[in-house]
């Protein structure tokens, strides 16, 4: 794995080396849009509005438009003018509970991996965030954009995640919530009583991204027929808007996750225990 960045992480004097590697990965389909009579490919070309003339890359350049229809040309110049410290430190400037930290903060996640020289400085950090179960709270810079960040002990290593900050959040006080009187004792006990049946231990290995999977299948099959069309298949039924008896679907879901824990016991009951080794 090719490192994206590399820096240090200071808090007061300390200082320690690192690289950024990326945590997560997103393996979406690509399409491109295609002329239907012949498949050739379709490209896009820079056109200004007012004439409809394709403009070169050299003739563009970057404006923010302060009003409608006006605006206000930036060189590289004026961001430079204007660049934070791009000191390449994460900068942790305290340290907080994590409990505090409300999730839809939290954006992407990054590796973080000791330079020579910082390994003992590195595990000090992590050993010390993972007893006082705190994080730090950082500045970073990474490609002339500065964000919000915590640094995080996860198992053996560091994470960096990157953060929003406050004021990119959305308040969610538009939105038409109802208070806890809407339900009544007995469907809140059947709720907690069903959400127990279904509780089980994490393992992220279980989940699996079932559309991209679908959607892969039905290419590959389209690239055996040729590309020719498929047979029609009956479409998924949707679950009803209508209203619904609460107490009965609850009853009709606790019965499900009943059945489901006895078959899995079933199934562990009778598999064969595993043969012991002759010595």
């Amino acid at each position: 794995m090719r490192a994206i960045w590399k820096g240090a992480i200071s808090f007061s004097l300390v200082n320690i080396p690192i690289a950024l590697y990326p945590a997560t990965r997103r393996e979406e389909l690509k399409f491109r849009l295609l002329r239907k009579s012949d498949l050739s490919p379709i490209n896009y070309k820079r056109v200004a509005e007012a004439d409809g003339k394709e403009v070169p890359w050299e003739d563009i350049v970057k404006g923010y438009e302060y009003e409608k229809g006006k605006f206000v040309v930036l060189k590289n110049e004026d961001f430079k003018r204007v660049d934070i410290e791009a000191t390449q430190t994460v900068e942790i400037v305290e340290f907080v509970e994590l409990e505090e930290i409300d999730p839809v903060f939290f954006d992407r996640p990054y590796y973080l991996e000791p330079e020579k020289k910082g390994e003992k400085a590195y595990v000090l950090l992590r050993e010390a965030l993972k007893k006082s179960g705190r994080v730090g709270i950082a500045k970073v810079v990474i490609k002339t954009r500065q964000h919000l960040a915590t640094v995080k002990s996860n198992g053996k290593g560091l994470v960096l995640e990157l953060m929003h900050f406050a004021e990119e959040l959305l308040e969610a006080d538009s939105l038409k919530i109802p208070s806890d009187s809407a339900i009544g004792s007995k469907e809140l006990n059947m709720a907690e009583d069903l959400i127990d049946r279904m509780t089980g231990k994490w393992d992220p290995n279980k989940f699996k991204d079932d559309y991209t999977e679908a959607l892969m299948h039905l290419i590959e099959k389209k690239v055996e027929a040729g590309g020719k069309e498929l047979p029609e298949t009956a479409p998924a039924k949707r679950s009803s808007s209508k209203m619904i008896d609460l107490v009965s679907v609850l009853k009709q879901s606790l019965a499900e996750a009943e059945k489901g824990k006895k078959k899995a016991r079933s199934a562990a009951h009778h598999r064969k225990p595993a043969l012991k080794k002759a010595a």
